[in-house]
């Protein structure tokens, strides 16, 4: 008689194990690996014989570089902790937390808003789109004083490339009076 070493019972399946799941819709994902793993690999393999070679990105790349160098002369914020990292330069706010990214380009922001914790070191900082989203991200600080020299640092950068409609509305409003 042939016995089986290991538990009898059944894998999970549903929205109970996965969140991707969806009645109807979706197969289980236990059922997506098992369809899905062999068939992959070719489709990869051929995405990669597709893609244009490593090369011909590094001169395109390399072309770029010292035009972003030149417009890059201006004011830079940068703040750090072991898991986020905060960037605001002439190309816009990056914000990354752990492996995740996303980049907001200058005239992708409605607003970008800062706030301390009242206790603690935490610095948070809030980019809004004309859309009403918004993606905020916590820094720890090194020291509750750090808080002061960031805003700084951070007004300074918006000063430099954020232009909100305030300046356009301040034009508009002196060619009205000159009329």
């Amino acid at each position: 008689m042939e016995q089986r070493i290991g538990s009898s019972s059944q894998p999970l399946e549903g929205a109970g194990f996965d969140p991707a799941f969806i009645p109807g819709l979706t197969s289980p994902a236990s059922a997506r690996t098992e369809e899905d793993g062999p068939e992959k690999e070719p489709e990869v393999a051929e995405a990669e014989e597709a893609a244009p070679e490593p090369e011909e990105q590094d001169t395109a790349s390399s072309s770029s570089e010292p035009e972003e160098d030149a417009a890059g002369d201006g004011p830079v914020f940068e703040a750090s902790d072991r898991r986020a990292r905060i960037v605001a330069d002439h190309r816009g706010v990056r914000l990354c937390l752990d492996d995740q990214e996303c980049e907001f380009r200058w005239d992708e922001i409605g607003a970008v808003e800062t706030e301390t914790a009242r206790f603690g070191k935490r610095y948070t900082v809030t980019v809004h789109t004309p859309d009403r989203r918004w993606y905020p991200i916590e820094i720890e600080a090194p020291a509750r004083s750090r808080f002061a020299e960031w805003d700084a640092r951070l007004d300074a950068v918006l000063d430099a490339y954020f232009e909100d409609g305030a300046a356009e509305s301040a034009e508009q409003d002196a060619e009205k009076e000159a009329d």
